[in-house]
């Protein structure tokens, strides 16, 4: 079999062309840092783009004639997928060559987010974000492999700090760009904003990548029965999470068939990738202590990290009456000071433990949270200051380090399988997250109403004055009937109740997050130091 060299801190070291997705030759730091600057703007791009149309997916609904529920589809559908594509891309990339591979794919994801912008109708719309999950999928665990294949140990750090853009800076900067682009651009150009970067994007890749001829044999020798459960399995429980709190979970028979198709195809997927001699994604890596841990604690980290991003604008939104653009300003402060802090990261990973970042990141993301326990109708965008700052910091502490250690000790031939298990579980974290915070929130709404309304009663004295006084009011200000001025009065409490109902079920929210990040730096303090740490990466 032929074999090719690996550069890793400036020794060549023999391996199967087959076994690692990405298979350069050495290459000189200007072309090394292009590929890795490129990739990772690439998997900045996938990531940014479902937090942008998530704040305008209402403007995207109107205007394509789409309702509420279906409309749902047009981020399902690029998550699905997405989710689906992330395993499979290591071995695609062997397949297709990293080069093609990813230039391909990311011309594909530049082609359709224009062709999104000229949708016309809800299917149309589905079709084309599919298309571009699908593509768009592929730029993340590819930009993760090509920084854990193809930079010296020492160097990983910094580009596990540029990887953090895309999975912690981008959610929480995306509805800071996609609700100013939206109110004051229109729709649309949240898809336009793609080009420019792409364009940068594939031109370091393009420069960068060698070219390595296609190996087609791969295709009739892949895992394919691990495969098609995968996609199967993934599909089908992505669209239970996303879609399964509207439909009243398994009280829908849609919902009930497919958690039963996902339960199935995935069992099957993980007796098949156990058994098979050659699986689409080595799953033994999960046994290795750091690996696992590593992974139950990104997973959490997925949670945290999008339901944050998810609860926040609800609140805003519902609570107090913010736009898109609004909202966007306030969570621009979980974004700004990861930027600064991000590129610091590496140079405390060279002073410090690297466990000792990772739990101290975590425990002020979880602080983040626990400070907003006690909402009040007066909690907003200054109130969410300090929280949002505290949460920025966390974010940026935890990312990279916990990145470098859970790999820490991957072979080569093994870097495509844990790309795409450390990214597809944190997105799966994602998901589940949303899912069961969507849940949370409407079940603990109705505990409190139920709550605060059998304390409001008619024949309490307090109760009986404040309808008298509201009462009062409507009348002098242009209701001429008592009867239906007392109507709107109870009307008008009965707002008040399920208001506050809501502001409670939001602080109940925010602890059940702080609590998944307490258990994520639980997770974190079973990882074991690397044996030997290179300016912060370790061996």
């Amino acid at each position: 079999m032929a074999t090719l060299q690996i550069a890793a801190n400036g020794n060549s070291l023999a391996r199967p062309a087959a076994a690692t997705p990405v298979a350069p030759a050495v290459m000189s730091p200007l072309r090394m840092w292009a590929a890795v600057v490129g990739s990772t703007l690439g998997a900045f791009m996938a990531v940014l783009n479902i937090q942008i149309v998530n704040a305008s997916l209402a403007d995207i609904q109107g205007a394509i004639g789409a309702g509420t529920d279906d409309g749902g589809w047009i981020s399902t559908s690029y998550l699905i997928a997405e989710i689906v594509v992330i395993p499979l891309s290591a071995w695609l990339a062997r397949v297709f060559s990293v080069r093609n591979y990813l230039l391909v794919n990311a011309i594909l994801f530049l082609i359709f987010s224009v062709a999104c912008a000229f949708a016309a109708n809800l299917q149309q719309m589905i079709i084309l974000r599919a298309i571009q999950g699908f593509s768009g999928g592929v730029l993340i665990p590819m930009a993760f492999t090509i920084i854990i294949t193809l930079l010296p140990k020492a160097k990983q750090p910094i580009g596990l700090a540029l990887f953090a853009l895309s999975a912690t800076f981008a959610p929480a900067i995306g509805p800071t760009i996609g609700g100013y682009l939206t109110e004051n651009w229109g729709w649309e150009h949240i898809f336009y904003v793609n080009l420019v970067p792409g364009a940068l994007m594939v031109g370091l890749l393009w420069v960068s990548l060698d070219r390595a001829p296609m190996n087609l044999k791969l295709l009739a020798k892949g895992d394919w029965p691990g495969i098609v459960t995968m996609a199967i399995g993934l599909a089908a429980l992505q669209t239970v999470l996303e879609e399964g709190n509207k439909e009243d979970w398994f009280g829908s028979d849609f919902i009930v068939r497919l958690s039963v198709i996902a339960a199935v195809s995935l069992t099957l997927f993980l007796i098949i990738e156990l058994k098979t001699a050659n699986p689409l994604l080595n799953l033994r890596l999960l046994v290795r202590r750091n690996f696992g841990f590593g992974i139950v604690a990104n997973f959490l980290l997925g949670i945290a990290l999008y339901g944050s991003v998810f609860v926040l604008p609800i609140y805003l939104t519902r609570i107090q009456g913010y736009n898109s653009e609004q909202i966007g300003m306030v969570l621009a402060w979980t974004g700004i000071p990861q930027l600064l802090l991000i590129p610091l990261v590496p140079r405390l990973m060279k002073r410090f433990d690297v466990r000792l970042l990772i739990v101290v990141g975590f425990a002020l993301f979880a602080a983040s949270n626990f400070m907003n326990v006690h909402m009040t109708g007066d909690y907003a965008r200054d109130q969410l200051f300090w929280p949002n700052i505290v949460r920025a910091i966390g974010q940026a502490l935890v990312f990279t380090p916990l990145s470098a250690i859970a790999t820490a000790g991957i072979e080569q031939e093994n870097a495509g399988s844990a790309s795409a298990l450390f990214n597809m579980m944190r997105n799966l974290g994602g998901a589940v997250g949303i899912a069961s915070l969507q849940t949370f929130l409407s079940k603990r709404e109705q505990f409190h109403s139920n709550i605060l309304t059998n304390s409001v009663s008619v024949f309490e004295e307090a109760t009986r004055d404040r309808i008298a006084r509201l009462t009062g009011y409507f009348m002098s200000h242009g209701v001429s009937d008592q009867a239906l001025a007392s109507h709107k009065a109870v009307v008008a409490i009965a707002l008040k109740i399920r208001k506050q109902a809501n502001i409670m079920a939001f602080s109940d929210t925010f602890f059940l997050l702080g609590v998944a990040l307490v258990v994520a730096l639980l997770a974190t303090l079973l990882l074991r130091k690397p044996g030997q740490l290179s300016g912060g990466g370790a061996h």
